[in-house]
């Protein structure tokens, strides 16, 4: 009989890691983190920018153009709103900036944001003449940060346990 090699696992475990219920999130209403209900608004406003961005530069349609403006302008309002909820968390809870994940997550939200504002100034006066090809690109980008800093606020969130206090304990009884 042949032994099999003991190799570690292809995903690194990390349920030892916590065994605890989780963080609370330090700005939440009635228990419920605010910073995830309100990431959703950038998130769907910046993804679809580019959208309209395309859509515009088929069509040559001003109807897009506008569009993709006004999904930038909401997208920056709503992102400062999550940033500064996000923020609160990142400096009032340790075990966020302990982790790579939490680092990573915020810079990528700060570069998007960043990028979101540039597209905007660049558009203003001329909704239409900075879409292509500087604004399809920087919204583009601006979509695919957002992703990548969305894997890295779910692993603070599922792995990590942050603002998911209580949750264990409630499904366990």
């Amino acid at each position: 009989m042949t032994q099999t090699p003991n190799l570690p696992p292809l995903i690194e475990s990390h349920q030892s890691e916590y065994q605890d219920s989780g963080v609370t999130s330090t700005v939440a209403i009635a228990g419920h983190p605010i910073h995830p209900a309100i990431v959703t608004l950038p998130i769907a406003f910046l993804v679809a920018a580019p959208v309209c961005d395309l859509l515009y530069f088929w069509t040559k349609d001003l109807f897009w153009a506008r569009g993709a403006f006004w999904l930038i302008v909401a997208g920056i309002v709503t992102g400062l709103l999550a940033a500064a909820t996000g923020l609160m968390d990142f400096l009032g809870i340790e075990r966020v900036r302990k982790r790579t994940a939490g680092w990573a997550h915020m810079i990528l939200n700060v570069a998007a944001l960043t990028l979101t504002i540039v597209n905007l100034v660049l558009r203003w006066g001329k909704i239409a003449g900075a879409i292509v090809p500087t604004g399809l690109i920087i919204s583009i980008i601006v979509a695919l940060l957002l992703g990548l800093s969305g894997w890295y606020g779910g692993e603070l969130v599922y792995r990590h346990k942050i603002a998911v206090i209580g949750y264990t304990d409630r499904n366990q009884s």
